[in-house]
């Protein structure tokens, strides 16, 4: 029987779904508590409309834009996805093989399975690497320390994990939840997917998260994850720790998990050169804001004052169009790339990506704009600029 190619981020996320284990799809897809917030995400970008324009020139249309003061085919960039790696075998090194084909970066995270230097082997420019504050900070120098060595000079840290939220699927599934019931239950899901099995960790080891196994033992075992951050991720995280990090590590530096215009306006005057606009795509606090409903307000307090990117439910070039005109310089992605890589691997991912580009094409055409740095307010219909 010859299926349907994938097409749209959807497409990709249902071929995911079949091929993943069950912890493991509903790890990358599910959020916190009733999931409120992670629905939220996608349905209020589909409240912003577009302003359609006719019978303007649009031969020459230019999707190039530059985040973090890198040169990109579009407004976009993978953001950092814990165990990533484990969507298809040696995750992270085909996905950012397809960034670099596709002109945009990849963010690298703390807890995914190939580590610094692989990726750094692996790549043919620099990726961004994506931190956790560790309790101990010695450990944090050598991380960071490892990552300037490897390339890269744009740091993306994560704030808005104090303590991991309630994931319900995650407990369902045995992935929170200690005892043989919850290990044999995981096994089953693996043994119902063997073709995920021979794949990733029979052919793809070693299964540890590669940059942090040289020192937390812990993280030599992904079955251990969810412990490992409750015992070390630090919940005493403030301001004054970001003003440390921010003169320790020369490069940009980005913060993620911003949701406030007060949070905002702090960061900017701390000197980072830009935030990401996220509610840990609704895996943390259920309740919350959407980032869509968020961005304009944050975006028009620190404009100027340091560059502003969003996620949280982008699902195709129509919402990077929207989240521009919206005030943000542009996006991250996260499920979106995990699905397309688990479903048809670097060349999968690599033909989603094109898709997005494709669709900004037509949107930008369509709304009268030949440049990223056009769109704007004006490109939206008045009065859902908010979503």
């Amino acid at each position: 029987m010859i299926r349907d190619i994938p097409t749209t981020t959807a497409d990709y996320r249902e071929v995911a779904r079949r091929r993943l284990p069950r912890f493991l799809y509903d790890y990358y897809t599910g959020g916190s508590g009733r999931e409120q917030t992670l629905a939220a995400n996608a349905s209020d970008w589909d409240r912003v409309r577009l302003r359609q324009r006719v019978l303007v020139n649009v031969e020459a249309i230019d999707t190039k834009a530059t985040l973090a003061g890198e040169d990109c085919a579009m407004p976009l960039a993978l953001a950092p996805i814990g165990l990533g790696g484990m969507a298809a075998r040696r995750g992270e090194v085909q996905a950012v093989g397809a960034a670099e084909a596709a002109g945009v970066p990849f963010t690298l995270s703390t807890v995914g399975l190939c580590g610094l230097d692989e990726l750094a082997a692996a790549a043919s420019r620099p990726f961004w690497f994506q931190l956790y504050m560790i309790r101990d900070r010695e450990i944090v120098k050598a991380v960071i320390d490892r990552a300037w060595a490897a390339g890269c000079r744009t740091l993306m840290f994560t704030i808005d994990l104090p303590m991991p939220g309630p994931r319900h699927r995650d407990t369902r599934n045995g992935m929170a939840v200690p005892g043989v019931q919850a290990k044999l239950l995981k096994i089953t899901q693996v043994l119902s997917r063997p073709r995920w099995l021979w794949d990733v960790p029979l052919r793809g080891g070693p299964m540890c998260l590669g940059t942090m196994n040289p020192h937390v033992a812990a993280a030599s075992d992904p079955d251990s994850f969810r412990q490992w951050i409750d015992t070390q991720f630090d919940p005493s995280v403030t301001w004054s720790d970001i003003e440390w990090l921010r003169e320790y590590w020369k490069g940009k530096l980005l913060l993620k998990g911003i949701l406030d215009v007060g949070d905002a306006e702090s960061a900017a005057s701390l000197g980072v050169d830009g935030i990401v606009v996220s509610n840990h795509g609704g895996r943390q606090l259920d309740g919350v804001a959407s980032t869509a409903s968020k961005l304009p307000a944050i975006a028009s307090a620190v404009r100027g004052r340091t560059e502003v990117l969003v996620d949280g439910g982008i699902h195709g070039g129509i919402d990077v169009f929207r989240a521009r005109a919206l005030g943000a310089s542009g996006v991250l992605i996260g499920r979106a790339w995990v699905w397309a890589l688990a479903a048809a691997g670097q060349p999968g991912l690599e033909r989603l990506l094109a898709g997005f580009r494709e669709e900004l094409r037509l949107a930008m055409a369509l709304t009268g704009v030949t440049r990223v740095a056009d769109i704007g307010p004006d490109c939206l219909e008045r009065g859902r600029a908010g979503g």
